[in-house]
């Protein structure tokens, strides 16, 4: 695995590339030719802000498996072209959310308490407080624009200090205001008809980009003082400087200037204004942390393995991680079945969730399934950022379903695989520590813990076929570790799965096919 890092990150993100025996290359400062002449030696790269990821690069870029974004936001990475690719997209939204709360907080002090200029008129050597009053926290109201990951702590912080938190966000459940003590505003306008202190922490976009202009500030509160150290242009900077003239606005404190890096900001020329440059993440620890959390993603997904903060799947709560794994493992496994037992091309899938895994983000599961049905069969790369894509340009069209209510079993993933009027289906669970179990194949009811090597066969259900069965793997020198068996009596027909401990050559499974009474055997790899 080769790395290239063309921005600056913590040396311990280095290092941590280094242990996990990856080859690293720091070259930082490379001009676009040099690094379109020399990206396609990398199966990784890791960027910062600056470094366009774009389809110039990926059409330069053959080997490129994953781009790692040492930070939040990746508006510098076209994202469909690496879906296309099947090339992983990963961030470190979750590194540097403290330091960005604190900045935040900090901010809101030196703003209310006009800290930076009193401390300007003692360096120029003038002991006077005049018209720098300052005002306390203490029975305030603070208004939050996104009671996200930093919204959520700068909430809990200033709690407590005795202060009434409000917040607008249509995109966080109820239970989640409940359980924070923040009350929700419907919006924004109510939300700032309320709030003495207004600090925004929502992802720039679209929707969001300009959410807060003349006529949220028409509505406000006079007297507001108001904090972003989100994104440039959330807030209209016009609109922000006009609602200051008419004294609706007293005190801004901003991280997050429009035209940076170029300090060209009018609010620079603003009274009662603090301004810094873009410096939420600028912590020793944060910067640690992008660094070490941006290599361990980068590796774990060289590896095949799924990342939490992968940009281009399915959100995956942190919390949820560790249990959806085995699920993963799980869904990947019975895809992988259907190619191996059958031949025919896939017109639709259908995939039922029911149980407790019905609760879980399932999107992420389906494309585990998806990416085990394809890979057996395609000699392009799969994964879990193109699985779907792949599917819709084959045709093959794809539903998801959930049920809360199971007999049986607390969890189950049901794979339905049709092509040509036939139906494939399969069935399988997890039990204990991440455990797999595949429960039911085509109405064989087992228990079959998946192993890397099984023979499948279906038989007539008389005596003596299982016997012969094992006789001649034995000639054929071919371990049987364990042996399950299915039976459907009402057409009289049965299936043995076998664990075996090697793999089973075509010779051998031809010799198999004439034991009488086998209707099919198939040798699959896991």
């Amino acid at each position: 695995m080769k790395v290239l890092v063309s921005e600056q990150i913590a040396q311990k993100g280095i290092e941590r590339l280094t242990k996990e025996g990856v080859t690293v290359d720091v070259k930082t400062g490379l001009s676009r030719e040099e690094l379109l002449k020399i990206i396609g030696e990398y199966d990784a790269l890791i960027v910062r802000s600056n470094t366009k990821v774009n389809e110039e690069l990926y059409q330069k870029a053959t080997k490129l498996k994953v781009v790692g974004r040492a930070g939040n936001g990746v508006d510098n990475i076209e994202m469909d072209g690496a879906t296309k690719r099947g090339i992983i997209v990963v961030n470190t939204p979750e590194s540097n959310v403290v330091s960005a709360a604190e900045l935040t907080i900090g901010l809101l002090f030196a703003t209310c308490r006009n800290i930076p200029q009193l401390h300007n008129r003692l360096q120029e050597r003038v002991w006077d407080r005049a018209g720098l009053k300052g005002m306390e926290l203490q029975g305030k109201t603070v208004g939050i624009v996104g009671l996200g990951r930093i919204g959520s702590l700068v909430a809990t912080r200033l709690k407590s200090f005795g202060m009434e938190i409000i917040a607008y966000d249509p995109y966080i459940s109820d239970t989640r205001f409940k359980k924070l003590g923040v009350e929700k505003k419907e919006t924004v306008e109510e939300l700032m008809a309320e709030c003495d202190i207004l600090t925004v922490h929502t992802p720039k976009t679209k929707e969001t980009y300009g959410m807060i202009g003349k006529e949220q500030f028409k509505a406000a509160k006079k007297g507001l003082t108001v904090i972003n150290c989100a994104r440039a242009g959330i807030i209209n900077e016009a609109a922000l400087i006009e609602a200051m003239k008419e004294k609706i606005v007293k005190r801004v404190g901003i991280d997050v200037p429009e035209g940076e890096p170029e300090p060209t900001s009018p609010l620079l020329d603003c009274e009662n204004v603090i301004v810094t440059p873009h410096a939420g993440a600028d912590t020793v620890e944060a910067q640690d942390n992008v660094g070490i959390t941006v290599a361990q993603e980068v590796v774990s997904s060289l590896r095949g393995e799924i990342v939490p903060n992968a940009v281009n799947l399915p959100t995956l709560p942190m919390q949820e991680f560790d249990i959806i794994k085995s699920y993963l493992k799980l869904g990947e496994t019975m895809g992988k079945m259907y190619y191996q037992l059958e031949k025919e091309a896939i017109e639709k899938v259908e995939i039922v969730y029911r149980g407790e895994v019905a609760a879980l983000e399932t999107s992420v599961i389906s494309l585990a399934i998806l990416k085990g049905l394809f890979e057996p069969v395609l000699k392009e790369r799969i994964n879990y950022v193109n699985a779907s894509v792949i599917a819709k340009s084959r045709g093959v069209t794809v539903t998801e379903s959930k049920e809360t209510d199971i007999d049986n079993y607390l969890t189950l993933l049901t794979l339905k695989v049709m092509s040509k009027g036939k139906v494939f289906t399969i069935s399988g669970t997890t039990f204990g520590l991440g455990e797999l179990r595949i429960v039911n194949i085509n109405g064989y009811e087992f228990d079959i813990n998946p192993t890397p090597n099984m023979l499948i066969a279906e038989n007539t259900d008389k005596p003596g076929v299982v016997g012969q069965m094992g006789t001649l793997l034995g000639v054929a020198k071919v371990n049987i570790a364990t042996m399950q068996l299915g039976r459907n009596e009402a057409v009289q027909k049965a299936m043995m799965v076998l664990a075996v401990d090697s793999e089973v050559s075509q010779d051998t499974l031809d010799f198999l096919g004439g034991i009488d009474g086998i209707l099919r055997v198939n040798f699959v790899k896991i």
